[in-house]
């Protein structure tokens, strides 16, 4: 198969107001860096008033994909597509799903599976969906 190490793929992720609260969440608890945190200089009219700092643009690094996202009006959470994590040990795995699951909504609860020795689907409190997968 013919690789293009010119192309990356990124994700973009929108928020209905709390970008900055999700990536700082992100960077706290699931490592990487922002490297990126621009809000708007004057929010556009359409915007919520009581969006204070809306997220013009973010750009995060997690496990080295980088995941961008904005503060979008309308925005809904994720569905039928999934940021999927995979960890390298069962404990981390579990300590994850319990850190993303609280406040969440919680699709298919961490459990062995025929494929992964850790596997679960949730939609965190931001709306951000993920899958979690313990291959070992």
């Amino acid at each position: 198969m013919n690789s293009d190490h010119s192309m990356k793929l990124d994700i973009y992720v929108n928020y209905p107001g709390h970008c900055e609260n999700a990536f700082r969440f992100y960077e706290q608890h699931l490592g990487g860096k922002i490297n990126m945190m621009m809000p708007h200089e004057q929010p556009p009219p359409n915007f919520p008033k009581e969006w204070k700092n809306p997220i013009l643009h973010a750009i995060k690094e997690i496990g080295g994909t980088m995941v961008r996202g904005a503060d979008i009006p309308g925005a809904e959470p994720m569905r039928s597509a999934y940021l999927t994590l995979r960890l390298d040990t069962p404990e981390k795995a579990e300590h994850i799903y319990n850190l993303l699951s609280s406040d969440g909504e919680i699709f298919m609860k961490m459990e062995k599976t025929f494929f992964a020795n850790r596997f679960a689907m949730l939609r965190d409190k931001f709306g951000t969906a993920w899958m979690l997968l313990n291959e070992n």
